[in-house]
């Protein structure tokens, strides 16, 4: 049912003469009218409370925004259940669309020795009890350059991360060092990678050996296991623009230690029970 306009020399008939044709009483269509004019008020509030939050956020997803945006819900008196945000998103565009992404950043036919995979039954309950490293591209106009990743798989946090212009060891190397600079505690750590000749190669792993970190790498063409570095890899570039073309490696810069800090800091992650890495990872300590 749509509303007639209530500028009166915009209806091309009476208010009256619509309810006749459809056998409605004039009081339920007023009532109506009422229902429907305060939903449209209520998805103008959300939809405006939703761009604020993307504002620091751009791609969050419907399930985070229930979370984040629950205190605000309240203090604006607002209803709103998932389904029904989900039909607000999606009514004026705002759903998230994920993109899928390819680009091989492995090379893991070489003379060096590969580990074997010591978490796959690992139950992981602290932080600094295993750290997921990988490496992904970042597009721009001049090339890719690489993004070097170290994630704690208990918290979820980046501990360590180096952008450089090329595939060779030097970013890997920086993303542990700062990664070992910042932990407070490595004892027991175990370090898993892919096989790739950056982490198989000696001068990385000399440096594990001298922290005492135990080494475990992924099997050949088993890039499942290492699941989470990858999906770290897929929310920057999804949810913080790193998906993007850049002017320059310095601008790449920038946009990624502002994307790690809102990830580490802002993000809400559902296997974090909707907490921040950040938030896990020094409660946890």
């Amino acid at each position: 049912m749509k509303l007639a306009p209530k500028n009166r020399n915009q209806r091309q008939f009476s208010i009256a003469a619509v309810c006749d044709a459809f056998s409605l009483k004039r009081d339920a269509y007023y009532k109506y009218n009422k229902r429907y004019s305060a939903k449209k008020e209520e998805e103008q509030t959300v939809i405006e409370l939703v761009r604020k939050s993307r504002k620091t956020l751009p791609r969050e997803g419907t399930r985070k925004l229930m979370k984040s945006l629950y205190n605000d819900f309240q203090k604006q008196h607002l209803k709103i259940g998932r389904d029904r945000l989900f039909s607000i998103l999606r009514e004026n565009g705002l759903l998230v669309r994920r993109k899928k992404y390819s680009s091989r950043t492995t090379n893991s036919y070489h003379r060096f020795y590969k580990y074997n995979n010591t978490i796959k039954d690992l139950k992981i309950d602290r932080p600094n009890q295993v750290w997921a490293s990988d490496i992904t591209y970042i597009r721009t106009i001049n090339g890719f350059c690489y993004l070097a990743l170290i994630t704690d798989m208990y918290s979820r946090k980046i501990v360590g991360y180096d952008l450089s212009d090329s595939l060779e060891l030097k970013g890997c190397v920086r993303a542990l060092n700062k990664a070992i600079y910042n932990a407070k505690n490595i004892k027991e750590l175990t370090h898993h990678s892919d096989r790739g000749i950056q982490y198989c190669s000696n001068i990385y792993t000399q440096i594990l050996k001298r922290k005492k970190i135990q080494i475990s790498m992924t099997e050949e063409n088993h890039c499942y296991e290492n699941a989470l570095a990858e999906r770290v890899n897929g929310i920057l570039k999804d949810e913080f623009y790193l998906d993007q073309t850049f002017t320059s490696v310095t601008q790449a810069k920038r946009a990624t230690k502002n994307a790690i800090k809102l990830y580490n800091n802002k993000r809400l992650h559902l296997s974090l029970d909707y907490k921040t890495p950040n938030y896990v990872h020094q409660s946890a300590a």
